[in-house]
Formats: structure tokens, sequence, C-alpha cells
């Protein structure tokens, strides 16, 4: 599952990255409202784990903006503040949980669980349909027609990432994070050799798979 983790606290973002990741979770993250916005509105999430204070746009002004534009991603809130009128504007605003600082990450993982269990997270969710390709975000396959082209778990990430955010440059950067979590990297020279593999194994099933490369910025999708 793909949670986007927003939260401005340095300690707080390391640690529940890295138990997210640990627990097997593909976790992206910011620390800005603005950004988290806009990865929000363009990728591809199961969950967000939104703070509400936030600089640039609050947590609850992100939320808003997010239902305004029909996207139901399951949102869990976090907080300092704990009246429960706090707890209630939230909800009301279009959370889906609430979890009020300090928290323990038991807790946290039981919440999205649950999150998690409430039936359909978003609407075709679990795959995705480009150029003729099929990526099914639940079994991590590729498959062209009734085709099944054999990724790597690295280079099945690459393509997930790519066709998560298309209609977006996506750096060098975030792609390594989403191989290897933020607290690691691989090379460019390693993204490339795994994408150049993909391609050829679509390739050999009759495909072409639409991610282009943009020199001195990254990769993009295009059809």
């Amino acid at each position: 599952m793909k949670i986007l983790l927003v939260e401005d606290s340095i300690s707080l973002r390391r640690s529940l990255t890295i138990g997210l990741q640990n627990l097997g979770f593909t976790v992206d993250d910011t620390d800005d409202g603005s950004e988290g916005l806009s990865m929000a509105l363009t990728g591809n999430y199961d969950v967000i784990i939104l703070d509400i204070m936030l600089p640039s746009v609050d947590g609850l002004t992100l939320l808003k903006t997010l239902r305004h534009s029909h996207n139901d991603v399951r949102v869990l809130l976090l907080s300092a503040k704990s009246q429960p009128e706090d707890r209630v504007k939230g909800l009301l605003t279009g959370a889906d949980d609430y979890l009020t600082k300090p928290f323990s990450f038991d807790e946290l993982h039981a919440r999205l669980l649950s999150l998690l269990r409430r039936g359909s997270l978003r609407k075709n969710c679990d795959q995705i349909d480009l150029a003729g390709l099929t990526l099914d975000l639940q079994l991590k396959t590729l498959r062209y027609g009734k085709t099944l082209i054999d990724l790597t778990p690295n280079e099945y990430r690459i393509v997930e990432c790519m066709f998560s955010n298309q209609n977006t440059v996506v750096t060098p950067e975030k792609l390594s994070e989403h191989i290897a979590g933020q607290y690691d990297a691989i090379s460019k020279n390693s993204i490339e050799a795994h994408l150049s593999s993909a391609r050829k194994k679509a390739k050999v099933a009759g495909a072409t798979l639409p991610i282009q490369t943009k020199r001195g910025f990254g990769y993009m999708v295009v059809e």
C-alpha cells in the first residue's frame, strides 16, 4: 500500500517513514503543505497521514481542497490539539480518522489497518491502464494484453512510480526514494539500467513502455 506522509517534524517524519517502510508500506513524505497538496492531487495514494500545523498550506486547508476536487483518498489527521471540538472540526472537514499527539506507533499502525479495511479506498485503485499496458497495484504485475511482463522488484517500482505520476516530470531522486526509501539511495546509472531492462522486456512482449527520459530533469510518461 502507498502512503503519503505530510509532517513538518523532522524526527517524527523520519521515524514514521522508517517504521512504515519496515512494515512493507511504500511511503512518500514531505514537510510542506503546498508540496503535500501537489503530491496528493497527482499521486495515487491509499492513505494520507496529514499533520494539521504545516508551513505554506495547513492540513485542514489541504484536506478541504482534496475533498472539493472529489479526491476520496483515506486521510488520517495528526494533531497536538486534543479537544473534542478540534476532532469534530477535522472529521467534518473530511478526515477519516484523527490521532492526537503524542501517540504510539502501534496505535498508528492499527488505525491505518482499520482504514485499509474499509472497502474500496479509491475508484480504480487496483490497476492503471496505459498504452495497452495494465499495471496491477495489488498483484504487483505488468501485462500487455494477456502477456505477463516479468519485471524485477526494482523494475516494477520504477514503472509503478511513473504510471502513478502521469503528466509530471519525475526526478531521479524521487525514483530513488520510491525504490530504496528516503534514507537510502540508488544511483542514476542504476535507475537507467533498470529502466532499460524494463523497456526491453516490454518490447519482447510487443509493447512500448511509455516512459521517456527528459535530459537534465528526469523522466515522464508519454503515450
